[in-house]
């Protein structure tokens, strides 16, 4: 299944602890959707949001973030990850 990273750019009012609740509501989610949100991280200077994920398509990632809490990626690319 191809392998994913998205970006979220900024997020009014991001917290730390929204991120963990959003990615726990991502993997209630995934399944329906055929995605496999692996892990995240948070630049809390920045506030961008990084998601490594497998999944069929974007569209597939985008629909169950909609679902989920409607932050949607700014960027989504296919990524291969290295040895």
């Amino acid at each position: 299944m191809p392998l994913y990273m998205d970006i979220h750019n900024h997020i009014p009012g991001l917290t730390s602890e929204g991120v963990t609740e959003a990615h726990a509501r991502d993997l209630a989610v995934q399944d329906k959707y055929g995605v496999k949100f692996l892990r995240y991280w948070y630049d809390q200077s920045t506030g961008k949001v990084f998601c490594l994920f497998e999944a069929p398509s974007k569209d597939a990632a985008v629909a169950a973030h909609r679902e989920a809490h409607g932050a949607l990626a700014d960027e989504i690319v296919e990524v291969t990850e290295g040895v």
